[in-house]
């Protein structure tokens, strides 16, 4: 099981709460830019943003999630 945010747009406050590491939140850009293990990674609008196993945080575009991963509540 992993967590996971979608990125609205508009759910910046919530993501600020679950990235937990370095990152910069534009919302009125609707950019996220996350420092993740492989250097410094944009997230977008619709994209999720993932909790790896080691705690780190990664953008994934909604389509690759969708196809790999099913939500829960």
């Amino acid at each position: 099981m992993i967590e996971a945010v979608k990125w609205t747009g508009e759910n910046w406050k919530e993501i600020d709460e679950f990235i937990t590491t370095y990152h910069e939140t534009y919302p009125k850009d609707g950019v996220i830019m996350i420092d993740t293990l492989e250097g410094t990674h944009i997230a977008n609008v619709g994209d999720y943003i993932i909790k790896g196993v080691q705690g780190e945080f990664y953008p994934c575009k909604p389509d690759i999630f969708e196809q790999s991963y099913e939500t829960t509540e």
